[in-house]
């Protein structure tokens, strides 16, 4: 008579850990930080302009040209090389038909200190080519034109159309992101999401200065790993619970 071969018990699924093993504990989220209510995000924004009147991006440029390359460049680069990189850039070519006879390897030179260079110079030499093929050589005051450049996104476009044409935009970078999280002033999932509630949310009047007030805060202030709370001039209307204490 043939043996009979019993039935493997069954284990579950979470039985499956090694023996002497624990399982790994699952680190707690932060807490979501609740939103501002408009009245904070007024007192938040204002507190930040009566601390700096007359903001002005970190980026040196001359004229909408040079202020394009130079966001184009800031990906992922600080301002401070950017600045480096570009003062021998623009000292031989500062205009369109100058970077495109410098050409890729040309740009390339004056700009491999800083991230991502190689196909920042292909972008910096065809944008330059199609401004002045389809643009005449200057900057276009136009949101789909720009982003129709090489190397130019949203953000990019922002900027150009905020400081060269002084339009109420918002460009999100990282800083912008976090802080329109972590203090509840425009909390958003993706940079486009925190972009439309700071533009919706933000007085009006203040809204063009208001993204200079932010990048530098951020920069300085309110960082990513240890924002320096006790030195925040909004830190009364800021929602972040977490506040860090002065060092010592």
């Amino acid at each position: 008579m043939p043996m009979s071969i019993a039935p493997k018990p069954h284990r579950p699924t979470d039985l499956k850990q090694p023996v002497g093993k624990k399982p790994a504990a699952t680190k707690p989220r932060a807490a979501k930080t609740p939103a501002m209510n408009l009245a904070e995000v007024r007192a938040f924004i204002t507190a930040l302009a009566g601390a700096n009147p007359a903001p002005r991006t970190e980026l040196d440029y001359q004229n909408p040209y040079t202020l394009l390359v130079a966001v184009v460049l800031s990906a992922q680069a600080t301002d401070v090389g950017v600045n480096r990189a570009t003062k021998t850039l623009f000292a031989e070519a500062p205009d369109p038909a100058s970077m495109v006879a410098l050409g890729v390897d040309g740009v390339a030179r004056h700009i491999r200190t800083i991230g991502l260079w190689q196909g920042k110079a292909r972008n910096v030499v065809e944008l330059s080519r199609q401004l002045l093929e389809r643009h005449g050589g200057q900057v276009p005051h136009d949101r789909d034109a720009l982003e129709a450049l090489p190397g130019v996104g949203r953000k990019t476009a922002n900027v150009v159309l905020n400081v060269a044409f002084g339009e109420p935009t918002m460009a999100v970078d990282t800083h912008i992101f976090r802080i329109g999280n972590r203090t509840g002033l425009a909390p958003g999932k993706t940079p486009r999401a925190v972009e439309d509630a700071l533009v919706r949310r933000l007085p009006p009047e203040m809204l063009q200065d208001a993204h200079h007030w932010l990048i530098l805060h951020g920069r300085y202030v309110c960082k990513a790993r240890k924002p320096e709370c006790w030195r925040c001039v909004a830190a009364g209307p800021c929602r972040y619970r977490a506040k860090t204490p002065p060092p010592g």
